[in-house]
């Protein structure tokens, strides 16, 4: 496979599944790279998870707070704020339609 166009693809999946990865509970970031690594085609970098999250807080889809840590520095918890789980809701459906409609035209 054209591993340009499938990491294009990836990289434009990769807020709908960091919010997914959020929507059951809360996670600091090395949580949510596991999380996602579950499906490696879903496993991503930190270079790129950082990035997303910080968006995703500035947009405010995502709380932060942060928490002491066993073993090092303060960690980062991310969870879904109200229009965080109202934005995936959204995604979610556009994202079925989508590839229904993908699926469709590949059978």
């Amino acid at each position: 496979m054209d591993k340009v166009w499938s990491s294009q693809l990836k990289k434009g999946l990769v807020e709908l599944a960091v919010l997914a990865a959020l929507r059951e509970r809360e996670a600091y970031g090395y949580q949510l790279l596991q999380r996602l690594a579950r499906n490696p085609l879903l496993s991503t970098t930190e270079s790129t998870l950082y990035p997303t999250l910080a968006r995703l807080a500035e947009e405010r889809l995502v709380a932060v707070r942060q928490a002491t840590s066993p073993n090092g520095p303060p960690r980062r918890y991310y969870r879904l704020t109200a229009s965080g789980q109202e934005h995936l809701r959204q995604l979610s459906e556009y994202w079925r339609h989508l590839s229904s409609a993908v699926n469709e035209l590949l059978e």
